[in-house]
């Protein structure tokens, strides 16, 4: 077996079978496990997607927030077992593969029109 024959199969056993199903603009709230001591908990992070870059095994979505005035993003690996579950709240209605311009907005300025 030569190496990108055993790179594949390592890729597709980290994989997981039913990845989430979102897009850009869409606001998600991603449960993240988190290990204190012994025990794990699930911690919620809530935002919107502002982009997705990659593909396959090291595919990676931004989720953005803004919490006590201050904009907060995480990058957050698709695949990841950290990752415990994106559940989608509402869909953006966007016209762009990268929302980095919500950076520079603050309040109604920031916010993006819902998809019927």
């Amino acid at each position: 077996m030569d190496a990108s024959t055993a790179l594949k199969l390592i890729s597709d056993s980290s994989l997981k079978q039913d990845p989430p199903k979102f897009d850009i603009g869409d606001t998600v709230r991603v449960q993240v496990r988190i290990k204190e001591g012994e025990k794990y908990r699930l911690q919620a992070f809530e935002g919107t997607v502002i982009a997705r870059r990659h593909g396959g095994v090291q595919e990676t979505f931004t989720v953005r927030r803004v919490s006590h005035g201050t904009g907060v993003e995480r990058v957050f690996p698709v695949h990841s077992p950290v990752v415990d579950s994106v559940e989608v709240i509402r869909h953006g209605k966007v016209r762009r593969s990268k929302l980095f311009y919500l950076r520079g907005r603050v309040g109604k300025a920031a916010k993006l029109k819902e998809q019927l």
